[in-house]
């Protein structure tokens, strides 16, 4: 039995974060694996060691006066070594670091150090070797995984210390240069080492007990989710319940390795397992997640289902401008193309006088789009689900814009205004979840 265990950020904020961390990895000899995100926020006030890293290299590449923001990061790294009374000599590399600080300095390398220092003082405290991401990862020129490479090398640095601390976050090219993942990215890593190493669990570790069934800005103390699919933790992610990395789930569940979701604060707390299978059925729904800001260009002509291909020549537009589609709603006539609006800020006016053109078709533009989603794996065959959902809404006096279904019965998603988007979701959450 083997664990991959992540922390994220606000789990090493601070030494009595730090703490905390070492006694949930030493409390199970399984957690062999650990990675870890750079420092987080101490408090609401406070900032990330990665967003100061940005603005430090903005500073550089600008050349505006850096010195105060790099005074932040170093003080932030020794004050914990300080505490912790560790004998990593961080000062001496952060010196190092700063020799090499100018405004030609790689973006990618640079924003990696936060991951780096925060993962070299973590290993000092465990006990555990520092191994390189860099050494391990491996990204071919396009930027996707070398996993060939990326399994030779996990699986010899795992062989050779037994035990080990990897820094989130980043990998490198063939030429050895950093390549940082997207935001996020250190649960990816995570995901990435586990699948190398074929673990029995990947342990996600972070500052909430598991995922919600809704988001706590809109809903007070929503309900947790004890089991969850990939599949639907895919949906939910989506749509913007951003607990978890949305890459996160491809590297584990081609093996069926399960996530656990865990909150550093309440180790005791089972959280939220995430796997291929789950066996809980007392739910008819997961979860809702939503976003706002769409737009949906809405198309009619008649007799337009007579006419072959003439979707294929409206979405061959929106790809001509780079647009990524969320749904395509139709009728016999017409049909709507919905896409973020911020996507097409720049090209909507093209984008709709080449429509008219191309199609001969009459295009109207809706502005005024927000998107909920209602997820559940046991919403298959479960008859009276949407009548429900259309009273529910009905009663409240909010009109639904547009109705998605998969194929696979497992999301339903409600279009509607923006100003009725928090009340969907508090509406629906009372009738299918509270």
């Amino acid at each position: 039995m083997l664990v991959v265990t992540k922390f994220g950020g606000s789990s090493l904020s601070c030494a009595t974060q730090f703490a905390k961390v070492k006694k949930i990895v030493l409390s199970d000899a399984k957690r062999k694996i650990v990675v870890v995100s750079a420092l987080g926020k101490r408090d609401s006030s406070d900032t990330k060691i990665t967003d100061l890293l940005y603005i430090l290299h903005a500073h550089l590449k600008f050349g505006v006066p850096y010195m105060d923001i790099w005074n932040m990061i170093c003080s932030r790294f020794i004050e914990i070594k300080k505490e912790l009374q560790l004998d990593y000599d961080v000062e001496s590399e952060l010196s190092s670091l700063y020799k090499e600080l100018n405004k030609t300095i790689s973006e990618d390398y640079l924003v990696s150090r936060g991951e780096y220092f925060t993962a070299k003082l973590m290993s000092n405290y465990l006990g555990y070797q520092f191994v390189d991401a860099k050494d391990l990862i491996s990204f071919s020129y396009d930027g996707k995984v070398d996993y060939a490479l990326t399994e030779k090398r996990v699986r010899l640095a795992f062989s050779e210390y037994g035990t080990i601390v990897v820094p989130g976050f980043y990998g490198s090219y063939p030429n050895g240069s950093v390549k940082l993942l997207s935001r996020g990215g250190s649960d990816v890593t995570g995901s990435i080492l586990s699948k190398c190493l074929m673990v029995s669990l990947y342990e996600n570790w972070t500052d909430v007990p598991g995922i919600l069934t809704a988001d706590p800005r809109i809903i007070s103390n929503p309900k947790a989710i004890r089991e969850i699919t990939y599949a639907e933790l895919r949906e939910l992610s989506y749509m913007g319940a951003n607990v978890l990395h949305e890459e996160t789930v491809f590297p584990v569940q081609s093996l069926n390795i399960p996530i656990n979701l865990k909150s550093t604060n309440d180790p005791d707390n089972p959280g939220t397992f995430i796997k291929n299978v789950c066996e809980d059925t007392s739910s008819t729904v997961t979860g809702l997640a939503g976003k706002i800001d769409f737009i949906s260009f809405n198309i009619f002509k008649n007799h337009m289902s007579n006419e072959i291909g003439f979707l294929r020549k409206a979405l061959t537009i929106f790809e001509k401008f780079n647009v990524s589609i969320e749904h395509i709603p139709s009728g016999i006539d017409s049909f709507s193309v919905v896409v973020p609006l911020s996507s097409v800020e720049k090209c909507k006016y093209e984008i709709i006088t080449e429509l008219k053109q191309e199609l001969k078709a009459e295009v109207t533009v809706d502005e005024d789009i927000a998107l909920v989603a209602v997820v559940g794996r046991n919403m298959v065959n479960k008859s009276g689900l949407c009548g429900a959902i259309f009273q529910t809404m009905g009663e409240e006096k909010i009109n639904v814009k547009l109705l998605a279904q998969g194929p696979q019965e497992l999301n339903i998603i409600i279009g509607i205004s923006k100003e009725d988007y928090e009340k969907t979701i508090k509406t629906l959450y009372q009738k299918l979840l509270a």
